[in-house]
């Protein structure tokens, strides 16, 4: 493996690490904030993060405009002296303040964890692999990204449109409790969180795994927006401080 395609692969999963911290933050911010919240209360955060994510939904078929969701808020981060470092800094400035390609879908995934709070770290983290190892694996074919995005340009206008029809019917599901009734269908083992047995509590196995499925399936999905995409092997060659040309000609000696 040359050194420019090594750098960029390193680079790329310290970028990862950066977002996946955040995110992850957020998670279990949202775990202890919640996970006291009475049975009953918790109908009432359905309902409310149902409409969320329907909103969100709508937002992305066009049909709700919002300006501050279509602004470009990213943070303005300066390169260290250490690649590496810059890279994770890149990372979590990314989960932070790149609005308009994960801010509406981060927000449908964090409506879906209010529904379940104690779960909520683990849903962050399955957001946090679908969108992250996508990036890896970019890096690691990273000669070969170039042209699949290609291939892909012409379906990304498509995204928002299958994307935003499939929020809102998860809209409906999570505000009608009908999601747990579809996890229903599969036959898993119940989980049960928490160490000591009068502090533990039991989820149905079936209701976790589809959630953590959704969440990992929108993490991939933010990967394959069109404002993340198309920006991939430029934006890891610059983390990496190489280059697409760089990288191919060290694999020609």
């Amino acid at each position: 493996m040359n050194d420019a395609r090594l750098r960029i692969i390193l680079s790329s999963v310290f970028f990862v690490l950066g977002f996946s911290i955040v995110f992850s933050i957020a998670g279990v911010l949202l775990q202890s904030v919640l996970s006291s919240v009475a049975f009953d209360a918790r109908n009432y955060l359905n309902w409310i993060a149902g409409l969320v994510i329907i909103f969100f939904g709508l937002f992305m078929l066009g049909v709700i405009k919002i300006n501050f969701l279509q602004k470009e808020h990213k943070l303005k981060v300066k390169k260290t002296g250490h690649q590496y470092l810059t890279s994770f800094i890149f990372g979590g400035a990314f989960a932070i303040g790149w609005t308009p390609c994960v801010g509406a879908i981060l927000g449908i995934v964090l409506s879906l964890a209010v529904t379940d709070p104690l779960i909520a770290l683990p849903l962050m983290l399955a957001y946090s692999l679908g969108l992250g190892i996508p990036f890896i694996i970019a890096a690691v074919f990273i000669s070969r990204t170039t042209g699949f995005i290609k291939k892909m340009s012409p379906y990304l206008k498509w995204f928002n449109v299958v994307a935003g029809a499939f929020f809102v019917l998860l809209g409906i599901l999570v505000f009608t409790n009908n999601l747990s009734a579809i996890a229903s269908l599969f036959s898993f083992e119940n989980i049960v969180f928490g160490a000591a047995s009068n502090d533990s509590v039991m989820f149905n196995g079936a209701d976790f795994i589809l959630k953590l499925a959704i969440a990992f399936g929108v993490g991939l999905g933010s990967f394959v927006s069109p404002c993340i995409l198309p920006l991939v092997p430029a934006y890891l060659t610059y983390l990496a401080g190489t280059s697409l040309k760089e990288v191919n000609e060290e694999k020609k000696m």
